[in-house]
């Protein structure tokens, strides 16, 4: 499976506005991307659409955007079956992993938003935000073509946190994020996140991430609740359930490949525990 990150992408769709490897832009005068390859992406996608419809997959799951709807593709999944409708508009944006990073420093609650802009990766904004987000990115533009400005990239990352805490704010009432106390709970949420990401594939008992973040296991599994509504378990088993359903759908890895990929005791094993996340085999997963 293709890795896709802001420069190939550019070197397939050249017409866009860009920063460097950092950045890409594209909009009604430049055409959107259409993605024909299953793709894992090494950067993040942020989408406005304005008129039409476009289908796609993000890691085995259907989505579908239509007129005022956003769309976050997070760095790590795995986008395919790209259907763009011949009306199609809107804005695309494509952010290196660092360039992002470096626009967020310091926005509260990013982990908790994003994560669960993850599993919610599609959702409607009002017309007055619609516009101001477009707004925002015709700044962006602008910016982008002034090669002149001492401080161009600067600039450009500042609209962008701009236009990311927007975003943010549909995110924020979505998910009806409490305020209060939630500082020191983020922090753990989002290392052990972080650490679940790294390690997933090898270590799957909460004890251990507790034992690495310096926490009980109770304290762990009592804030990854409180902050997400969700269990340690959970999280782990989810990104777990991910990475076997993208290695059926998207390679030819045999089962018992990805079980040993995975450090599954046997093909046995992960069948078992396939079945029981997803109510059906791995063999009938890949058939579906």
């Amino acid at each position: 499976m293709r890795e896709l990150n802001v420069d190939l992408i550019k070197q397939e769709f050249p017409n866009g506005f860009n920063i460097e490897k950092d950045c890409l832009l594209y909009d009604q005068t430049t055409g959107l991307p259409s993605l024909k390859e299953i793709s894992r992406m090494r950067c993040l996608i942020l989408a406005i659409c304005t008129e039409g419809h476009i289908e796609y997959t993000v890691d085995t799951e259907k989505q579908r955007i239509g007129k005022g709807d956003l769309m976050i593709i997070s760095e790590g999944q795995v986008i395919g079956d790209f259907e763009m409708s011949a009306d199609c508009k809107g804005t695309v944006l494509a952010l290196s992993k660092d360039f992002f990073q470096e626009i967020v420093s310091g926005i509260r609650e990013l982990s908790a938003l994003f994560l669960f802009a993850r599993l919610h990766p599609v959702f409607h904004a009002d017309d007055r935000l619609v516009k101001e987000l477009i707004a925002y990115v015709q700044s962006v533009k602008i910016k982008m073509l002034d090669l002149d400005h001492q401080f161009r990239r600067e600039m450009v990352s500042t609209i962008l946190k701009v236009l990311i805490y927007d975003m943010c704010n549909v995110i924020y009432r979505l998910h009806n994020v409490e305020k209060t106390g939630k500082t020191r709970a983020e922090s753990i949420f989002a290392d052990f996140i972080k650490l679940v990401e790294k390690e997933f594939r090898t270590e799957r008992r909460v004890s251990w991430y507790a034992e690495q973040l310096c926490i009980t296991p109770k304290y762990l599994s009592e804030t990854i609740k409180h902050i997400s509504k969700r269990t340690p378990s959970d999280w782990i088993d989810y990104y777990v359930m991910l990475e076997i359903r993208v290695m059926l759908k998207n390679t030819k890895m045999s089962i018992k490949q990805i079980a040993e990929e995975l450090t599954f005791p046997n093909q046995s094993f992960l069948g078992k525990y396939f079945k029981e996340h997803y109510g059906m085999s791995p063999s009938q997963y890949r058939r579906s």
